[in-house]
């Protein structure tokens, strides 16, 4: 894992709140956090971060600073975006897409 996604996962840490159901799993070379076995964040190596939005909240959230399309490997990923490290700079901005994707999440049965 890298500085920068480690970094970013430790802030992640601190604003999950501790009654969340929230476990931590390797996925895209960082760790991953899941909330009752659903993704809803990912650090990424260059400390941008990957957020389950769902499909229909795709074109609001690539309205918002820093957000773009996920692609992997050539394709892009259908509910996911990823935000530049530069729009998480401070706690309220990442806390706001950690509530997004626990919006989201929320409405998926546990796995």
């Amino acid at each position: 894992m890298s500085m920068a996604s480690e970094e970013l996962a430790d802030r992640i840490r601190d604003l999950l709140a501790p009654g969340e159901n929230i476990r931590e799993q390797k996925m895209f070379g960082a760790n991953a956090f899941m909330s009752n076995g659903n993704m809803l964040v990912a650090p990424m190596k260059d400390g941008s971060l990957l957020v389950r939005v769902g499909k229909d909240g795709m074109d609001e959230a690539l309205t918002k600073n820093g957000a773009s399309v996920m692609a992997m490997g050539g394709r892009t990923m259908g509910g996911f975006v990823v935000v530049s490290g530069d729009a998480l700079e401070d706690d309220f901005a990442l806390g706001e897409w950690l509530d997004r994707a626990r919006a989201f999440v929320r409405t998926l049965p546990p796995k």
